[in-house]
């Protein structure tokens, strides 16, 4: 017999479901113990991100916040002078100056940037300070450095011995063709023969975390293409491009060749595809041949890797070339370096 009462209470139900979004359908339906929880976790670019990965865990074990733990990781390549692709230490512009770019981004959509920053140690730092002390999201050159000496900073020169004797080799013949994956150790053995004056490819160290309440934050900090134009902006200080977070849905990062990544908005687009279902991996994948379908010849002599996580704390990376290397860190293990799969 048919019942009225229960036809209508039933009707409503399903309006109500349809009218649901994704994130909220995911609160009403029951929990699939496939997607069990897998965080905090910590993830980064290249082999250097372990020793980051391991300073980042120090917070996310004692139940802290995501972005204390990324800006707490990548310190640790941003202090390293014997890393000259981050930081103090960092390969300068053709000019002789040592130029930073950073960008911090958390899980409320807060994020902020310095741009062609000086004598300062920890870029990433004032970064978030721009991010939580002004309501602009980038400040640059002089500018970003008055700010950061207002903030308190210590003023420093980042040129060390090492790197300042590598530009001067470099000004013998000062010719400009980097070396691809050079950073990562794992690849010294298939990389091209070194050239003069240490002059490499530079990459940045891309850091995302979930932490225990499963809120993301991510980092990326770098001093950029060795012996660039003075003035020269990569992908990494750019939310959307070096960096993106999205609460809902996961982050995503890159490393390479940061003007490609400009062109394609590479880290926001892994992101949105995410949200359309792909897999961090598929996601990272898509991107890349984004950039290879564009630009097939630039593609062949260059490397660009993105590497992403989703809300669940599953993790993937893809890359145009060989060699590409990422950290992960989590309850399980804390030195784990895989090796990114690539297009060529």
């Amino acid at each position: 017999m048919f019942n009225r009462r229960k036809f209508i209470k039933a009707s409503a139900l399903s309006a109500g479901l349809l009218a649901l979004d994704k994130t909220s359908m995911a609160d009403v339906l029951p929990t699939n113990p496939k997607t069990a929880k897998n965080f905090p976790i910590v993830i980064s670019t290249w082999d250097f991100g372990i020793a980051a990965n391991a300073d980042a865990w120090k917070v996310l074990s004692k139940g802290g916040r995501a972005l204390d733990a990324v800006e707490q990781g990548v310190w640790v390549p941003e202090a390293d002078e014997k890393n000259q692709s981050v930081g103090y230490g960092g390969l300068p512009d053709r000019d002789g100056h040592v130029t930073l770019d950073a960008c911090i981004m958390d899980e409320f959509g807060n994020c902020g940037a310095v741009l062609a920053l000086e004598h300062i140690k920890h870029p990433i730092s004032v970064a978030r300070k721009v991010m939580e002390k002004t309501p602009h999201v980038m400040l640059a050159g002089d500018g970003a450095l008055r700010f950061a000496l207002e903030q308190g900073f210590k003023k420093e020169n980042l040129l060390t011995p090492a790197s300042e004797k590598a530009w001067k080799e470099w000004l013998k013949t000062a010719k400009y063709a980097p070396v691809m994956n050079v950073e990562n150790k794992l690849y010294e053995k298939a990389a091209p023969q070194k050239l003069p004056g240490n002059q490499y490819n530079h990459d940045t160290i891309g850091m995302l975390a979930i932490d225990d309440k499963g809120n993301i934050s991510g980092a990326c900090t770098t001093s950029g293409m060795a012996y660039k134009l003075h003035g020269r902006i990569g992908d990494s200080p750019i939310i959307g491009a070096g960096l993106y977070i999205d609460n809902e849905i996961g982050g995503a990062t890159s490393t390479g060749v940061g003007e490609e990544v400009v062109r394609n908005v590479g880290s926001f687009l892994v992101v949105e595809l995410m949200r359309q279902g792909f897999t961090p991996e598929a996601a990272c994948k898509e991107a890349v041949m984004r950039i290879i379908k564009k630009k097939p010849e630039t593609a062949k002599n260059i490397q660009v890797g993105f590497l992403a996580i989703n809300k669940n704390g599953e993790y993937g990376a893809y890359a145009i070339q060989q060699g590409f290397s990422y950290a992960v860190c989590n309850a399980e293990k804390q030195d784990l370096l895989i090796k990114g799969k690539s297009y060529y």
